[in-house]
């Protein structure tokens, strides 16, 4: 078995740089998927111990301010115009209906609220909406997180100014595998768009989705990629596939559920301040599987009845999810 490296000890201010996080190497990650279970999920609440409180989750919520019609072919996506989905379009959604979603969503708990509009990219006139929104929404004293897709020049700076804490822009798959997932755009357009994002200075959410046909390679790939960012991303999404009827993916074979867990704790230990968030496909969890979730090092949900257009757990679940947990709320 490959050498795996020891993970940093750093605090979760302290920002990842080539001098202070190891770079890690496809090989080292798979070496990692293949520790016995128990002894990679020791490793992985070690290092979590060693950044954050383990029994404090950071809650946030995901709202779709622009729906449907959109010009991409990402196989997993019922928002792309191309496919015939239960999903209609709909227009940009107006600044009081987001300010009342968001008002909601604080008063349930949450600490971020992440805006999402299916487009390729934002044009210059309706980003100029969303600014609203964000500065709307962060003079409620919460985060602000938006999903845009691809930015132009100078677009990122409109977010910065207008107050914006985080963008997401998921890598989804690993580099060698991105064709057959997505071929309307590249592997490398993200990462410019992240790019772009780091350097207006505001913070990165990315991660990818796992069960969507690939590799444990592709997976450890994955992991590896985001990990040797630079710096890693603040926020790490790992979501599990939730097959929609209409898309191309609509019958992958579901990924076995203690991959999906060794894929949180491999992302754990590679990044070991990131916020390693439990995303798509919690609804259909068991309790006991989010339990081993948490314990991998998962440390952040989407809080809410809705994930874009996909479903999620209910509040009144989760609340009793924590309660039963110990967990608290950031």
């Amino acid at each position: 078995m490959n050498a795996i490296p020891q993970a940093a000890t750093i605090t979760p201010e302290r920002p990842l740089s080539t001098a202070t996080a190891p770079r890690w190497s496809i090989a080292e990650v798979e070496a990692l998927y293949q520790l016995p279970l128990m002894d990679l999920l020791f490793r992985a609440q070690q290092v979590h111990r060693e950044n954050f409180d383990a029994n404090e989750i950071q809650r946030s919520t995901l709202l779709s301010v622009k729906t449907g019609g959109c010009s991409e072919d990402c196989g997993y996506c019922s928002q792309a115009a191309r496919y015939s989905t239960a999903t209609e379009r709909e227009a940009l959604m107006p600044l009081d209906q987001v300010v009342a979603a968001a008002q909601a969503a604080k008063d349930k708990g949450a600490s971020r609220f992440c805006m999402g509009a299916a487009w390729r990219g934002p044009k210059d006139k309706d980003l100029a909406k969303v600014t609203e929104m964000i500065r709307a929404v962060k003079s409620m004293g919460l985060q602000t997180c938006v999903t845009l897709g691809m930015l132009k020049d100078g677009q990122a700076g409109e977010l910065k100014d207008a107050g914006l804490d985080y963008y997401n822009h998921n890598l989804d798959t690993d580099a060698s595998f991105y064709g057959q997932v997505i071929t309307t755009h590249k592997h490398a357009d993200r990462i410019d768009t992240l790019g772009q994002v780091r350097e207006a200075g505001i913070k990165v959410c990315s991660g990818g989705i796992i069960g969507m046909g690939e590799s444990r390679r592709n997976r450890a790939a994955l992991i590896a990629q985001l990990a040797n960012l630079d710096p890693a991303p603040e926020s790490v999404p790992i979501n599990n596939l939730v097959p929609i009827p209409g898309t191309p993916m609509a019958n992958v074979e579901p990924v076995d559920s203690f991959e999906f867990v060794r894929t949180l704790a491999a992302a754990r230990i590679t990044m070991p301040t990131s916020f390693v968030r439990l995303s798509a496909g919690r609804q259909e969890m068991s309790d006991e599987l989010q339990a081993l979730c948490f314990l991998a090092g998962a440390n952040s949900i989407f809080y809410g009845d809705k994930l874009l257009t996909t479903g999620n757990p209910e509040a009144d679940r989760d609340e009793a999810l924590f309660g039963k947990l110990g967990l608290r709320p950031i």
